[in-house]
């Protein structure tokens, strides 16, 4: 997993707040209008986020969630793992489609299903809907009718952090993990390991345990030890 995948390895849990926009910060400011409505999303029009694994789709859609749930709405939640989904509930206020790349074709059933009863409710307003996949629209491998549905509003393509970018928030993370990271070791980490930020967030995980375990400060030669045992 790359850049922003932040759901992994969070102290405090993905959140608007926390989420490091980089060049995505339109897509950021977007949700954040959207649930200023509270239980009430203020724009019914779907929204689609899509770009390759690690851009922050899934933190994104986690903090939205939560949001949301925070300030008393109810919301529908469907990912890949759903093996069987629920019927569409008049008490959501919002459905948020999670890695509808993956979707089967029951899967595809029901997110057609909400979207419709979403957009066009027997009872109350439209409500919104937030989805995410790692492809654009037209390219899903998913129905016809659900792929040009995902496709009709709001669509924000999200990009990868840069070098200096990733390095700030994997600074950030360590401090927030009480971790002292010297520039060395962080050298080491982008140097010898895959370089997207959801692979570097699950080795501070790793990092942060084995140094705890062992009672042992924050070091190059710590890394490598804990890469030899486990």
């Amino acid at each position: 997993m790359k850049q922003l995948a932040l759901d992994i390895g969070l102290v405090t849990g993905p959140t608007l707040d926390n989420f490091h926009a980089g060049p995505n910060a339109q897509a950021l400011q977007h949700l954040r209008l959207a649930v200023a409505g509270g239980a009430a999303p203020r724009s019914p029009v779907p929204t689609y986020l899509w770009g390759e694994t690690g851009t922050g789709k899934s933190h994104l859609l986690r903090a939205t969630y939560e949001a949301l749930r925070g300030q008393g709405a109810s919301v529908g939640w469907l990912d890949a793992s759903v093996a069987l989904p629920s019927a569409f509930d008049e008490r959501w206020s919002a459905v948020l489609l999670e890695e509808v790349h993956l979707y089967t074709t029951a899967q595809q059933a029901a997110a057609f299903n909400w979207f419709v009863n979403a957009i066009n409710p027997t009872e109350g307003a439209p409500r919104w809907v937030l989805a995410a996949g790692d492809l654009p629209p037209a390219d899903l491998p998913l129905r016809d009718d659900l792929r040009t549905r995902l496709g009709w509003g709001h669509v924000f393509q999200l990009q990868l952090l840069d070098e200096q970018e990733r390095r700030a928030v994997l600074r950030q993370q360590a401090d927030a993990r009480g971790i002292f990271l010297a520039d060395e070791v962080m050298n080491y980490m982008l140097g010898r390991f895959s370089r997207d930020l959801g692979s570097l967030m699950q080795l501070l995980d790793r990092l942060d345990s084995f140094a705890l375990r062992t009672q042992r400060a924050v070091t190059v030669p710590l890394l490598k030890t804990m890469l030899e045992t486990e």
